[in-house]
């Protein structure tokens, strides 16, 4: 198009070459060298600039979907979400927000299509996690003020600040600390615990994660462990280990340090899965992890080597997805994951697509409707829609890779219209946010 052209001219990078004056008793033969070097200089600038044009017209084109918003003009990010674009946080924005400009560290061209999706659902190993239904806690630190401590965290130890980083909220710590989730009641026999985290680049950095409610460790129950190695190993880890440091279960994961990844912990009685970074890396059949109201954190962190945590998200388990349908008609579910603002299903959305589609498979007479369902953030048509989307993209998986007969699937948004909770909550909008599988 022809504007992106004319922005591709202006962010085109210029090499300059200053050469040195020519006196006027330079011979012949040396002028025409210095003309064959300046032809061959302007040579590599045109092709510096043409591959630069290109890369740059990628990147554009990559963040036409996406919009800068301040953190505190929440008008800007509900529109954008409404429109059906990626909202990027960022202080300096307009108000009313702006096409969001490429980053300078990504201007070459990202992969796309198949082989990045080939790649991304290689990075699940062994990934077999549903979250609970229902969502006990739930924060993204976007009400917090930032250099505060959460308000719905409960301090312990530590030098801790909401900050903004990579576009988004995180609790920054600097020092070791430790703090605390509360939840509204004590954890059940089945739940699941999600949040990302950045470790520190150092030697045996790790977060333990207890559940028995007490703020030193109790020696006598297992804890949840997620370890950074330092960079001459190129390995992360984590597992299941006892009070006393005893290791029961423990796996490893490459090149999980300093960057984001997404931690798991699921739970069914005794049972413990643990996740890093879309790899199963602890099977613990016989964990004694304990059940209280709150969940208790500690990690290590420096003023040189900071820790990030974000999302956090626990949840409440309940029945297998066919007895809850054949008890009451229509199931909710947490496990199918979107892009933010768009109906592409993420790859940790498997697990729970697997047990819909196997489901389907052993129940042949079975036929649902997918119901889409959103929270009220951003204008109703724009959730409507992306609701709809969203309920069509999860009947096209089923058809398409569980080989389900697309007669007995229905696909059906309702956006916000049919609340399962209040929105005036995080936990609520993370309720209202679901697809329901409706028995016909």
């Amino acid at each position: 198009m022809q504007h992106r052209h004319a922005l591709a001219g202006v962010l085109s990078v210029v090499s300059l070459v200053v050469s040195a004056s020519v006196v006027d008793a330079q011979g012949l033969g040396d002028r025409l060298k210095k003309r064959a070097s300046d032809a061959a200089k302007r040579t590599v600038e045109q092709k510096v600039d043409q591959k630069t044009t290109q890369a740059t017209n990628a990147a554009l084109d990559k963040a036409e979907n996406a919009v800068r918003c301040a953190a505190a003009d929440t008008a800007c990010q509900e529109k954008a979400k409404a429109d059906g674009k990626s909202v990027v946080i960022d202080d300096s924005a307009p108000k009313g927000g702006a096409p969001a400009a490429p980053a300078a560290s990504k201007a070459e061209p990202a992969e796309s299509g198949a082989g990045a999706a080939a790649k991304e659902e290689a990075a699940f190993v062994n990934f077999d996690f549903v979250p609970g239904e229902r969502v006990l806690f739930a924060d993204d630190f976007t009400k917090d003020n930032v250099g505060d401590f959460p308000k719905r965290l409960e301090f312990v130890k530590g030098n801790m600040e909401v900050a903004e980083w990579k576009g988004a909220r995180w609790l920054r710590a600097t020092t070791d600390g430790q703090f605390e989730i509360p939840l509204p009641e004590n954890l059940p026999e089945r739940f699941t615990i999600e949040f990302d985290h950045v470790g520190v680049a150092s030697s045996w950095p790790h977060v333990t994660v207890s559940f028995g409610g007490k703020r030193d460790a109790d020696r006598s129950l297992d804890q949840v462990v997620f370890r950074t190695w330092d960079g001459s190993s190129n390995l992360s880890g984590g597992g299941v280990f006892g009070g006393d440091g005893t290791e029961r279960a423990k796996g490893q994961v490459k090149d999980a340090q300093n960057k984001p990844f997404t931690a798991r912990i699921m739970v069914d009685g005794r049972y413990a899965k643990v996740y890093m970074a879309g790899t199963r890396v602890a099977n613990v059949p016989n964990a004694s992890l304990g059940r209280s109201n709150k969940i208790f954190v500690m990690f290590d962190a420096s003023a040189d080597n900071p820790a990030y945590f974000a999302n956090f998200r626990v949840a409440a388990g309940g029945k297998k997805l066919y007895d809850a349908i054949a008890e009451k008609g229509r199931v909710a579910t947490q496990g199918i994951y979107f892009d933010t603002g768009s109906d592409r299903i993420r790859p940790e959305s498997a697990p729970t697509l697997k047990e819909i589609g196997s489901m389907l498979s052993e129940h042949a007479d079975l036929k649902l409707t997918i119901e889409g369902h959103t929270d009220n953030v951003g204008a109703a048509a724009g959730n409507q829609a992306l609701s709809e989307k969203r309920a069509a993209a999860v009947r096209q998986y089923l058809i398409d890779n569980h080989s389900v007969d697309g007669a007995r699937l229905t696909a059906k948004g309702l956006g916000a219209t049919k609340p399962s909770a209040s929105n005036d909550t995080p936990e609520g909008r993370q309720n209202n946010r679901r697809v329901e599988l409706v028995k016909m």
